[in-house]
C-alpha cells in the first residue's frame, strides 16, 4: 500500500477531477520558471525531466534549453545521424514537441516527427534507432516527449542516445546542468527558428514509426500462433500512444484482437481513478484498471498499456489483473524455454526492488541473474550485445531480445509484452497467471508490497550515502541476514539505498525523490504476518542508520 487510499479509487472520473486543457497549455507559454526553486529548474529523473506548467516544473523554456543543451551534447559526442522524435497525448506533449523542433531545425540538426503527426510509443521511438543504427556509421538519437502513466496535467521531456534506451546520468547530468546555464543566461544561447519555418526546413523530415514497428514484431513474436489460435483480445491503450498500433497490429497479423477504447482525451475523462483518488494511466494498479477488469470475462487476454506505451498491465479471466512480478516471473520462465535462437549464456535483467521468485525461477532454469539497481538504463548494454535476453522491472515495464537474438528494444516496452501474454496462451493453452500458479507450487508463494516512510531531506541523503557496514543488526524478522547491500551485484552500481536478505524474505529501502519519504519494498515467502514483520523491523533498520 503506497499511502491512504481514497474513497473514490477505482470509480469515474467526474467533471471536477478533469484538468483545464486551455490553462495548462497557456502557463506552458506564459509562466517563467524561479530558478531560485530547486522544483522549476531542469532535472532528469530515472526517465526525464517530468513536471507541469501550472507550477513553473515543465514550460516553454525548460523545453528550448534542454533540447539545446542535447544539441551541444551529441555535437560533442560526435553523434551525426537523425534525431527521431516524438510524442504522446498528454496535452503538453504537442507544445514541447513544437518547441523542441524549433530549436532543433535552428541549429540545423537533422530531425525525423512521425509521417502521420500522430503519437510515438516510447519503444516504437527505440525501435527507430535501433534500426537505423544497425548498420550505420551515422548514429541517431532520439527524443520522445511524455510523462509515462503521469496525471493528464504533467510533461515529459526524455532523451535517448544511440543505444536507444534511457540516458545514463553522465548524459543526463550534463544536459541538466548546461540546460540550467541556458535558462541563467536568458537563454541567449539558443538557436531557435519560427514553428512554421521549422517545419519547412530541409533539416525536418518524417518517419512512419508505426509501419516501422508493427510490420517488424513478428521477428520478436510468434503472432502466427496467436493468430491460429483464435484467442480473443483486449487491449486497452488507455488514452495513450499506443492506440493507432493496436488496430494495426490486429489487422496485420489477423489477430482476434478489439481496441476495447480508442478514445484519445487530454483530460482523461474516461478513466477510473487511482489509489490516491487521481488520474493516473498506470497499467499495473487495479484501480486504474479497473474499466478493463470488469471486462476481463469477455476476453481471453485482456491488457492495458499507459501512455507512452513503456508499461504493461495483463489482465486474465481467471485472475484479473496480475502483479507485474508474477507476469515478469511467468514470462521469464516461458521465454528461456521457447526462445532456441537465444545464447545459452543469455542472463537474465532484473532490478533490486523485483520479486525475488524471479531469483529462483531464473536458478531452475540454469541461467544467470543480473541483478541492477532501479532504473532500465541498467539493461541496455546486456540487451543491445545479447548477453541480457530479458529484462524487467517491478513496475510493470521490460523488454526482450528478438526471436535471432538481436535486440528489438532497449527501453521498456509494453506493447511487446502485452502481446507475449497471448503467445503464451496461444502456444502452452495455459494463461499466465495460470504458469505463475505452476512456479508458487514449485518456489513458493511469496507476498509483495511497498509502503512509505517519513524521512526529511537529510534523512533521505543519508539513505542514498549508506555502506554496509553502517547496518549492525544481524536478524531480520526472526532469520539471520545473509546479505546486506548498498551496491547491485549484478554489475556494482550503487542502488542509492539500502538492501537487506535472509533466506526467505528480504526488503529494500530507498529515498522518493520527490516527497518527503523514503520507499520500502519488501517481500516474505513465509506469508503475510511475516511480511508485516520484515516492514516493521526494516523501518526501524533504516531509521536508526539515517536518524
Amino acid at each position: 500500500m503506497l499511502g491512504n487510499m481514497s474513497n473514490r479509487a477505482g470509480t469515474p472520473a467526474q467533471s471536477s477531477d478533469l484538468i483545464d486543457v486551455s490553462a495548462l497549455l497557456d502557463a506552458y507559454y506564459d509562466v517563467v520558471p524561479d530558478l531560485a526553486d530547486p522544483a522549476q529548474r531542469v532535472a532528469f529523473g530515472t526517465s526525464g525531466h517530468r513536471g507541469t506548467s501550472m507550477n513553473g516544473s515543465f514550460n516553454e523554456r525548460h523545453i528550448a534549453a534542454i533540447t539545446q543543451a542535447i544539441v551541444e551534447y551529441r555535437a560533442g559526442a560526435g553523434i551525426t545521424g537523425p534525431l527521431f522524435m516524438g510524442r504522446d497525448t498528454h496535452a503538453l506533449s504537442e507544445p514541447a514537441q513544437n518547441t523542441a523542433l524549433e530549436v532543433l531545425a535552428g541549429n540545423g540538426v537533422e530531425v525525423l516527427i512521425d509521417a502521420r503527426n500522430r503519437f510515438v510509443p516510447t519503444p516504437a521511438l527505440s525501435h527507430a534507432i535501433l534500426v537505423h543504427n544497425a548498420d550505420r556509421t551515422d548514429q541517431a538519437d532520439g527524443i520522445i516527449i511524455t510523462p509515462s502513466h503521469n496525471p493528464p496535467s504533467d510533461g515529459g521531456f526524455k532523451y535517448n542516445p544511440p543505444s536507444g534506451g534511457p540516458a545514463g546520468s553522465d548524459i543526463t547530468n550534463w544536459i541538466a546542468g548546461r540546460a540550467n546555464e541556458l535558462l541563467e543566461d536568458g537563454l541567449r544561447g539558443v538557436k531557435r527558428i519560427p514553428l512554421g519555418e521549422a517545419r519547412l526546413a530541409d533539416s525536418v523530415g518524417t518517419y512512419d514509426f508505426l509501419a516501422a514497428y508493427v510490420d517488424d514484431l513478428g521477428s520478436a513474436l510468434d503472432l502466427d500462433a496467436v493468430a491460429a489460435s483464435g484467442l480473443h483480445i483486449g487491449a486497452d491503450p488507455l488514452g495513450g500512444a499506443s492506440v493507432d498500433y493496436w488496430a494495426a497490429i490486429g489487422e496485420k497479423y489477423g489477430l482476434n484482437l478489439d481496441v476495447v477504447n480508442p478514445e484519445v482525451d487530454p483530460q482523461w475523462g474516461f478513466m477510473t481513478l487511482d489509489w490516491d483518488g487521481k488520474i493516473r494511466m498506470d497499467p499495473s494498479s487495479a484501480n486504474a484498471m479497473a474499466s478493463l477488469i470488469s471486462r476481463a470475462g469477455s476476453y481471453d487476454i485482456a491488457t492495458g498499456n499507459d501512455a507512452d506505451a513503456d508499461r504493461h498491465g495483463i489482465v486474465t479471466p481467471d485472475a484479473g489483473l496480475m502483479n507485474p512480478n508474477h507476469y515478469l516471473a511467468a514470462a521469464i520462465r516461458y521465454l528461456y524455454a521457447n526462445r532456441p535462437g537465444w545464447s545459452a549464456d543469455a542472463m537474465v535483467g532484473k532490478t533490486m526492488v523485483s520479486s525475488s521468485i524471479i531469483d529462483r525461477v531464473t536458478a531452475d532454469l540454469g541461467r544467470t541473474l543480473l541483478e541492477v539497481p532501479v532504473g532500465f538504463k541498467w539493461f541496455v548494454p546486456g540487451l543491445l550485445s545479447g548477453e541480457v535476453g530479458f529484462g524487467g522491472e517491478e513496475s510493470a515495464g521490460a523488454s526482450f531480445l528478438r526471436k535471432d537474438a538481436r535486440p528489438w528494444s532497449t527501453d521498456k516496452d509494453g506493447i511487446l509484452l502485452a502481446l507475449l501474454a497471448s503467445e503464451i496462451t496461444a502456444v502452452t493453452g495455459r494463461t499466465p497467471s495460470q504458469h505463475y500458479r505452476e512456479l508458487t507450487d514449485r518456489f513458493g508463494d511469496p507476498v509483495y508490497e511497498r509502503v512509505d516512510a517519513a524521512a526529511t531531506r537529510e534523512q533521505k541523503a543519508a539513505l542514498a550515502k549508506l555502506s554496509p557496514s553502517d547496518v549492525t543488526a544481524t536478524t531480520l524478522a526472526g532469520e539471520e541476514i545473509t546479505a546486506r547491500l548498498t551496491e547491485a551485484p549484478g554489475n556494482g552500481a550503487p542502488i542509492g539505498g539500502l538492501k537487506v536478505t535472509t533466506e526467505n524474505a528480504w526488503f529494500a529501502a530507498r529515498p522518493s525523490g520527490t516527497e518527503d519519504v523514503y520507499k520500502i519494498y519488501a517481500e516474505s515467502f513465509k506469508g503475510i504476518e511475516h511480511l508485516k514483520a520484515v516492514q516493521s523491523e526494516a523501518k526501524a533498520i533504516v531509521d536508526s542508520v539515517i536518524s
